[in-house]
């Protein structure tokens, strides 16, 4: 059976992320507009680090359980490192989508809405309900992708945050 095009890119973010070098979790992103991908990130250390895999992990070392202190990790996030990539290489984001394997933390959120993606789809759910709020306030798109790869707890098809709705 042929992919839906959310299905098609999610499935592309999830093979993204298999370079990731995160001992903790595999987060990837894809940016795509007009159905053609702009950039590609995943979590990991910046370049010329130390990557997690290589040196263990900073946050495992001290105690830090998963989803506090991220400022204390090496790494960046993977929706980070594709807003990084397309600026780098002078690719507009605005008008676009985000496609990632786990719903934006909150600096992910801000930094997302402020590169003018106006939709995000994501996998699994992963812990800010804030996002919801604010994409409703500022008119950004959320849609939750389930298929097979995606965490079988979360079995959310479809949340849409659109001003007006």
């Amino acid at each position: 059976m042929r992919p839906s095009w959310d299905e098609y890119f999610m499935q592309i973010a999830r093979d993204v992320g298999t370079r990731s070098t995160c001992l903790r979790r595999h987060v990837s992103a894809v940016i795509v507009r007009e159905k053609r991908i702009l950039s590609t990130g995943y979590n990991g250390a910046p370049r010329g680090m130390p990557h997690c895999e290589d040196v263990g992990c900073l946050r495992e070392q001290l105690g830090i359980p998963s989803g506090q202190r991220q400022e204390i990790c090496r790494g960046l996030h993977a929706e980070q490192n594709a807003i990084i990539q397309a600026a780098l290489h002078g690719v507009s984001v605005d008008g676009a989508t985000i496609y990632t394997t786990a719903s934006p933390c909150w600096p992910c959120f801000k930094l997302i809405a402020n590169s003018g993606c106006k939709r995000i789809v994501f996998g699994e759910f992963y812990r800010d309900e804030r996002i919801f709020e604010y994409a409703k306030r500022l008119a950004i798109e959320l849609t939750q992708v389930v298929t097979p790869a995606s965490e079988p707890e979360h079995q959310l098809v479809s949340v849409v945050a659109k001003s007006g709705s």
